[in-house]
């Protein structure tokens, strides 16, 4: 439940990466980095893709690449480019980040409007607008595509580039039936992450215009980022799109389920529906910190995140299944009834 990071090779995408045609992706003759990079540039509607070791180099290459130092990009403030990449953005590109405050990671096409800062020459120069489908520290929330279109034209109405942080983008295709190339159109870049639900060991693919991913390419190499034979998790990624995107809409629902039964539990309190495969709840009406609520449920085999004072975040997985999720609300019944007993949450041994 802590992440679907935690998502584990399964034994038939262990065997592909065993079995995989590999080459020197540095020279682009690594086979299966190519068919991985085809494949999901078709997925997302683009041109061309790159094979990145992780999501947060796609967004920090993705900004190199469409920013100068000095200029600012607009962001959601629960964003991972704000949040949770150590401000590459500013350490490494050299930009202003100028995060919007939502209640569930989605911003208003006003919101966007309104950060465009006029040209001034004391000002930093609005460059880029960025979305992340689905979010991830508000819930797993799925942008509506009316909502992602009009961000989309914002940016292009100012000349601002536009990017998507599709980490967890198939995680909202599988709940809503609209395309990953839907959701993309018309963005300048865009990537999906393979080491989440989709369960690979390592990688992303960023993706944009063939201009852009040549000069994607460049910003790798500098960031250490180009690999030789790359296809044995290329090949990982190929088995993934093959055989795990159906897991996904079983995340979800498990997700759905998580949801119905912490809600049926005292003093469990949610702000929103859950959408994907995160949900996010609070624990303050037992009087316990998110941190007590989490430490005491992992001592009974049970991982929550904590993600603020009272805040909890759960993440389905394929590594979850039914019977996990009933687990999981067992234990939280268990310790949300500790909690309101007044005490710590019980000191059960993990299970």
């Amino acid at each position: 439940m802590f992440s679907d990071t935690q998502s584990r090779p399964s034994a038939g995408m262990r065997d592909a990466m065993a079995r995989a045609e590999v080459g020197d992706e540095q020279a682009g003759s690594d086979p299966a980095t190519n068919a991985l990079c085809a494949r999901v540039a078709d997925l997302l509607g683009m041109e061309d893709a790159v094979f990145m070791p992780s999501g947060t180099m796609c967004n920090l290459v993705a900004i190199l690449v469409q920013t100068r130092p000095g200029d600012e990009i607009v962001v959601d403030g629960t964003s991972h480019i704000f949040n949770t990449e150590a401000a590459g953005a500013a350490a490494i590109a050299g930009v202003a980040t100028l995060p919007l405050a939502t209640r569930d990671g989605v911003f208003s096409a006003a919101q966007a409007e309104a950060a465009i800062r006029p040209a001034a020459r004391t000002a930093p120069r609005p460059a880029l607008i960025s979305i992340e489908n689905t979010t991830a520290f508000s819930g797993g929330s799925i942008w509506p595509l009316g909502t992602v279109r009009e961000v989309r034209d914002v940016a292009r109405r100012h000349g601002l580039k536009a990017h998507m942080d599709g980490a967890r983008l198939l995680n909202a295709v599988a709940a809503t039936g609209i395309s990953a190339a839907n959701y993309a159109a018309g963005f300048d870049s865009a990537w999906i992450d393979l080491s989440k639900g989709l369960g690979c060991p390592v990688g992303a693919v960023l993706c944009g215009t063939r201009a852009f991913i040549v000069e994607a390419w460049r910003w790798k190499y500098r960031l250490g980022g180009a690999m030789r034979q790359s296809g044995v998790l290329a090949a990982a990624g190929l088995y993934a799109l093959d055989h795990h995107v159906a897991q996904l809409k079983v995340d979800n629902d498990n997700a759905a389920a998580l949801d119905r039964g912490l809600r049926a539990i005292e003093g469990v309190k949610f702000e929103a529906a859950t959408q994907s495969n995160i949900l996010r709840f609070t624990v303050e009406g037992l009087n316990a910190t998110a941190a007590a609520f989490v430490e005491a449920c992992e001592r009974r085999g049970v991982r929550f995140r904590a993600t603020g004072a009272h805040e909890v975040r759960a993440t389905t997985h394929l590594d979850v299944d039914a019977a996990g999720i009933t687990r999981a609300i067992d234990v939280a019944g268990e310790v949300a009834a500790a909690f309101r007993r007044g005490g710590a949450g019980g000191s059960s041994p993990a299970a």
